[in-house]
């Protein structure tokens, strides 16, 4: 033990490394953390937690329009104002850095303050100190990535979405994954003339198709611009604004272009290139059961492996990887099986397990359940946005597969049925339940007949 200043040292100080630190130091560990940025990583600073302030601020929209069918009259026509939004969102994360940082001296883990570099395969340098330990995690996520394209320039990435200066009254966003539905309803929500340029025929890629579909359809009615199977050619400042030129010959002028196309592990100056390491056909690092990448005693989790880039995802890896390297516990490897995930468009999507299409590939016969409807508050709202619900169910066992939803706070609905479907409960089981009535969360468990199979 003498020859190692740390039993662990961590590099990134965002929820897997916080939550790997703190876990490892419970166990008795000697544990030390680099960071050069910010605490709390992508998720704290640039990710979910903002994200998710942004999008409360853009359904206050659509809230203000749909009180008047419920006798509520505004006494003038509700502004809104950016910079508030944008220096609220500042001071919360100000504070939650600050909770980051209560934690990791709390648990008696020394935070070093700036960007660690491994020089072999038990020591680190950081701010020109060499520093040896046991183990090293690598846990500093990933960095946004923008393609390459005459002008991209111009283009903003997810990072810096959060802090513009002005709002942009036209805002277009290139990409077609979680980001990118996300921000464009944001804009949208908040005000803005807002588009969405995706090279593909349809977004989510890898979600239930049925889910895209309803999804494209939902937001298109709220006034999202989306421009499918096409994508940016070039961009071009001009007095303004930005010219936007497309590759199937539209031209858009707008006030600020949002490149939300993907983020890559950000490797660059931490020095695994000397070691020859293993690389998954992505570039991330390949790893085992045990976190360990072909160096044993460097290790890796979060968004740098590969993995679902999802922040419980890499809190959830954090404990297994103490579990098995800190812990006389036994130790099982995590299962990456039906893990729920939300998307903040508007509306909301939530979703966890299998998809009809994967469930078909892999079933011999499936049962889907549907129910698409107009929710009971936009009966009087006269808001024309609709719900989707979906199951997947195996025809040879009934157990439920999977479980969809395209509507209000589906995130929060999706959450209590990823429950029944990690447990593997059936339809029966589904069926057997009483629903809460009034809610829309009670289609769950009251659709009977399969829509098809």
């Amino acid at each position: 033990m003498a020859e190692y200043d740390y039993d662990l040292f961590v590099i990134g100080a965002g929820s897997g490394g916080v939550r790997a630190a703190r876990t490892a130091a419970a166990t008795g560990a000697r544990v030390a953390v680099a960071e050069d940025r910010y605490l709390g990583g992508t998720c704290v600073n640039v990710g979910c937690v903002p994200k998710k302030l942004y999008s409360y601020a853009a359904h206050f929209h659509e809230a203000f329009e749909d009180s008047a069918g419920f006798g509520w009259t505004l006494s003038e026509a509700p502004r809104f104002d950016w910079a508030t939004l944008r220096d609220n969102k500042i001071e919360e994360i100000k504070r939650l850095n600050g909770i980051y940082g209560r934690l990791l001296e709390n648990a008696n883990v020394n935070l070093i303050n700036g960007r660690a570099r491994i020089v072999d395969e038990h020591a680190v340098e950081v701010n020109g100190e060499t520093i040896r330990a046991e183990k090293i995690l690598v846990a500093v996520g990933g960095w946004p990535w923008i393609p390459d394209f005459p002008g991209n320039e111009y283009a903003l990435n997810s990072n810096q979405v959060f802090d513009l200066e002005t709002f942009p009254k036209r805002f277009l966003v290139l990409g077609g994954g979680y980001i990118a539905v996300e921000f464009a309803s944001i804009f949208n929500g908040l005000g803005s003339e807002s588009h969405l340029i995706y090279r593909g025929e349809l977004f989510l890629r890898g979600f239930d198709h049925e889910v895209r579909e309803f999804t494209r359809d939902e937001m298109a009615k709220k006034g999202v611009n989306l421009h499918f199977e096409t994508t940016i050619e070039s961009i071009e400042k001009v007095e303004g604004g930005l010219k936007v030129m497309l590759t199937n010959g539209e031209t858009l002028e707008v006030d600020a272009v949002l490149a939300a196309t993907g983020r890559r592990p950000h490797l660059q100056g931490l020095g695994l290139d000397q070691f020859d390491i293993a690389l998954n056909p992505n570039g991330t690092l390949k790893v085992n059961d045990r976190y360990e990448t072909s160096v044993p005693s460097i290790l890796a989790l979060g968004d740098v492996t590969g993995g679902p880039e999802l922040t419980p995802v890499a809190l959830a890896e954090a404990m297994h990887m103490v579990q098995q390297h800190f812990s006389d516990a036994p130790a099982h490897p995590l299962n990456y099986q039906n893990i729920a995930t939300a998307v903040f468009c508007h509306p909301n999507i939530g979703t966890v397990g299998l998809s009809e299409e994967e469930a078909r590939a892999q079933y011999e016969a499936v049962r889907i359940y549907t129910a698409d409807f107009r929710p009971m508050k936009h009966t009087l709202s006269g808001s024309d946005e609709r719900c989707l619900m979906k199951l997947v169910v195996d025809d040879a066992s009934d157990r439920v597969l999977g479980a969809h939803m395209v509507g209000e706070e589906a995130g929060e609905v999706i959450q209590g049925i990823a429950i029944a479907v990690r447990a593997g409960l059936t339809k029966a089981d589904f069926d057997a339940t009483v629903g809460i009535h009034p809610t829309g969360a009670e289609e769950f468990v009251t659709m009977r007949t399969p829509s098809r199979t």
